[in-house]
């Protein structure tokens, strides 16, 4: 294990003093590649059948979707997560442990929304210690990550926060990189590239691929790709999570400040305790979580309008919507009726390949 650290940290120093121009794009390209191999042998450990993957720290996931707040000790995590499941939430014996999560529900919109802590994920997670591990796989499975910061001393915390993330694979505010990549049994590594590359060439490519021991692949970039990116593309365990920035304790700055906060993309400033602007940062989540909500309408009567199917936005098929409520629903499916945006008619007989918006109503019909 400390090996591993160490030789992380050989790494990290040779980077550090390496200068970065053409020259020498190719070697930090295959440095890069190493580094990103240590880091995934310290999260999934080699070998050793015994002790089980740690207990205490799975998390049932509720609801329809997961948000995970990250941020230091004493910026007000705990009173933000206690105060928006006070506010908003039919939990009330709400109590947290720092081993295992008990975590709240808030209901927005008729949305289910389930919040955790994720504790401890600041000290060395990443580096395997502690933890760290079942924590960062709870990390791994959220919908959206809440970043609690300190408005009077933000930014040193959120870079720390971001390395951490960023160093068990999981990718804040960003789409995957649009890199093709398919590993073949011969003819060596063949690079298309449909766009000028400023960082990646055929020799960068290869050593990058080398070092995983592949010599025969399709790559195809298919946008200004760099080291980083290809590597994220070869590891495959990448997770790309929406991000918001809470900014906490406003209460303790001038009114110019704030609004110099409220032009920093992907930010909101609230405070806490005192729960200030709690409306502002449900709108957000709401935004950044991207989900459909479905009502139900039985035969002959009004629509439920009480509690939606809540779906993500990347699957909204009514074969979905059937999924989502029961897979034996789709055998017996013959049609659907749906009012809605989605729908020319009002109703509109559907098939189950229909793409359902946003506060559609549907009514299922049998064979």
């Amino acid at each position: 294990m400390s090996s591993t650290l160490a030789k992380i940290a050989e790494i990290e120093a040779e980077m550090a003093r390496t200068q970065k121009n053409k020259a020498t794009a190719h070697h930090l390209g295959l440095l890069k590649a190493r580094l990103a191999k240590l880091r995934r042998e310290l999260i999934t450990p080699k070998g050793g059948g015994g002790g089980g993957p740690g207990e205490g720290f799975d998390v049932a996931k509720t609801g329809d979707a997961r948000i995970g707040f990250v941020g230091f000790p004493s910026v007000g995590k705990s009173t933000l997560l206690s105060n928006l499941a006070g506010v908003y939430s039919e939990v009330a014996a709400y109590e947290f442990t720092t081993l295992t999560t008990v975590p709240g529900v808030i209901r927005y919109k008729g949305a289910k929304i389930q919040l955790l802590d994720l504790p401890g994920i600041i000290e060395g997670a990443k580096d395997g210690k502690g933890r760290g591990r079942q924590v960062i796989a709870v990390a791994r499975t959220c919908n959206l990550i809440l970043i609690v910061l300190d408005v009077l001393k933000p930014l040193g915390h959120k870079k720390i926060i971001e390395n951490e993330l960023e160093g068990f694979g999981i990718r804040l505010n960003s789409k995957s990189p649009n890199i093709g990549f398919k590993k073949k049994d011969k003819g060596g590594i063949n690079l298309t590239a449909t766009c000028p590359q400023s960082e990646l060439d055929a020799e960068t490519v290869k050593s990058i691929l080398a070092e995983y021991k592949i010599h025969n692949a399709d790559v195809t970039l298919r946008s200004d790709a760099t080291a980083d990116d290809l590597i994220d593309v070869v590891e495959g365990n990448r997770v790309y999570i929406p991000c918001i920035y809470v900014l906490n304790k406003i209460d303790q700055i001038s009114i110019e400040e704030l609004d110099i906060i409220y032009k920093v993309p992907h930010c909101v400033p609230i405070s806490a305790h005192h729960r200030w602007n709690f409306d502002d940062l449900l709108e957000k989540i709401w935004d950044y979580l991207k989900l459909v909500r479905i009502y139900t309408k039985p035969k002959g009567q009004l629509p439920d309008y009480t509690s939606p199917v809540v779906l993500p936005d990347s699957r909204t098929t009514v074969e979905d919507f059937c999924m989502k409520i029961h897979k034996n629903l789709i055998k017996e499916f013959k049609y659907a009726l749906v009012w809605g945006l989605s729908v020319k008619h009002n109703p509109q007989k559907v098939g189950k390949d229909h793409t359902l918006e946003d506060e559609d109503v549907i009514q299922i019909v049998k064979k």
